[in-house]
């Protein structure tokens, strides 16, 4: 069984990977019935970490545990602790895991760890600005590949802002293929909107698995 790798660090954003955690993890509108994808929690080691809005996580893994072929996408939420030294093993894992073709998610200061780690260099991505990375990253180089949009698919590497969790979701769920195009949309546009049609469309679209 693939899963659905987390890194949890202190101050962690809570807001930002919880549309995304809670369907792979629950499965509810996948196409195919009792599907899912396990969330695991991954620390720089097992000591527990604090979030930005004061809950407490006690990692299931700690970085070397993670192996390619257990993974269906690794999840870098924003913190404000990323520059921490301790958070390198991390991105030396997250260049590993593109490398063997497994799907990584950034966003917000998440994208700035990868900036400053070089990983950006080369790669079509966007963030919470340009000047964003330029002033909190010195190491970064990777400018000419930024896109002043909300969300940045390359490849296997997924990028957004703040406030682009919804997005964040969307994209890895329509990589990762867990949901019909139909539910997909209707999913994105409740959330979007608050519009009941779409929610009616949603459970629709998978009244017939």
């Amino acid at each position: 069984m693939k899963h659905a790798y987390v890194y949890v660090l202190d101050a962690l954003a809570d807001w930002e990977l919880g549309h995304v955690t809670a369907e792979l993890n629950s499965g509810q509108y996948f196409k195919r019935p009792g599907g899912r994808v396990p969330v695991r929690t991954v620390g720089a080691s097992g000591e527990p970490v604090v979030t930005k809005g004061g809950f407490t996580i006690v990692p299931d893994l700690t970085v070397e545990d993670i192996r390619p072929e257990t993974c269906a996408v690794l999840l870098l939420p924003g913190a404000d602790t990323w520059q921490d030294p301790r958070h390198r093993p991390i991105l030396a894992k997250t260049a590993e895991l593109l490398d063997s073709g497994c799907l990584v998610a950034a966003i917000c200061g998440a994208t700035a760890a990868l900036a400053e780690a070089g990983l950006l260099d080369n790669r079509p991505h966007t963030s919470n600005s340009l000047e964003f990375l330029t002033f909190f990253c010195p190491n970064y180089r990777g400018a000419s590949f930024y896109r002043d949009e909300p969300v940045v698919v390359d490849g296997r590497l997924i990028t957004t802002g703040s406030a682009g969790a919804l997005l964040l979701a969307r994209e890895v769920m329509r990589r990762l293929d867990v949901m019909s195009g139909e539910a997909l949309e209707a999913w994105y546009n409740y959330y979007s909107t608050g519009e009941a049609a779409y929610f009616y469309a949603l459970t629709g679209a998978v009244s017939d698995r």
